[in-house]
């Protein structure tokens, strides 16, 4: 978990997340090369988070990870970033070319009235293909009101079409006033994750911490 200066969109009714943030980018390297000092490269990749997008990043912060993985052995770096940030991914692919890039967006749902009315994510993009283009990898948000069985399947089997791989987060308590519906959850826990655990492209966050970050 590395800290950048902030994620550029913050507009997402949701998320919180973006409070993790600084503007002084030497603290932000301190800090980052602390964390940076604890990878193994014991798996041969490496998944990169920092509560926004891999682009408000510091530049020391890259190189040194960058020299990282190549001391380490790591050969594949999974990052994140907004849409917003879609034109970039390219000249980020090659400027990373030794490694094998996977690029995360957070994408949530597909269901864009869902997506942009309420949780105002900022993707306006309505077809599927085009919303996974320049992306290998999606994030999803279950667990809120408006959503149903049919509506997480669908977000599911659509993501696993477009994507190489998905991960699913259960909405938590967090300090926005997006809650979490606990139908909604029980349908998914109940009628979806026992069907897809085992799927190797996805990847399942029943609590938000399960990747072993945050508190």
């Amino acid at each position: 978990m590395l800290r950048g200066r902030g994620c550029v969109y913050r507009r997402c009714a949701f998320c919180d997340y973006h409070l993790d943030r600084c503007a002084d980018e030497r603290e932000n390297f301190e800090l980052n090369r602390a964390v940076l000092g604890r990878v193994t490269g014991e798996f041969e990749e490496l998944e990169v988070i920092n509560s926004g997008s891999v682009f408000e990043l510091d530049v020391e912060t890259l190189a040194l990870l960058k020299q990282i993985c190549r001391e380490k052995g790591i050969r594949t770096l999974h990052f994140e970033a907004h849409a917003l940030y879609r034109e970039k991914i390219p000249a980020l692919r090659r400027d990373f070319s030794e490694f094998q890039l996977k690029m995360k967006l957070g994408l949530e749902t597909f269901d864009y009235e869902l997506r942009e009315g309420v949780l105002k994510k900022g993707i306006r993009e309505r077809d599927a293909a085009a919303i996974s283009r320049a992306f290998d990898e999606a994030n999803f948000l279950f667990g809120i009101e408006g959503q149903s069985l049919l509506s997480m399947r669908r977000d599911i089997e659509l993501g696993l079409a477009h994507f190489e791989r998905i991960c699913i987060n259960l909405m938590c308590e967090n300090s926005t006033p997006i809650r979490p519906d606990a139908g909604v959850i029980s349908c998914f826990v109940k009628e979806l994750y026992p069907r897809y655990k085992e799927d190797e492209r996805v990847d399942i966050l029943l609590n938000n911490t399960d990747f072993g970050v945050g508190d």
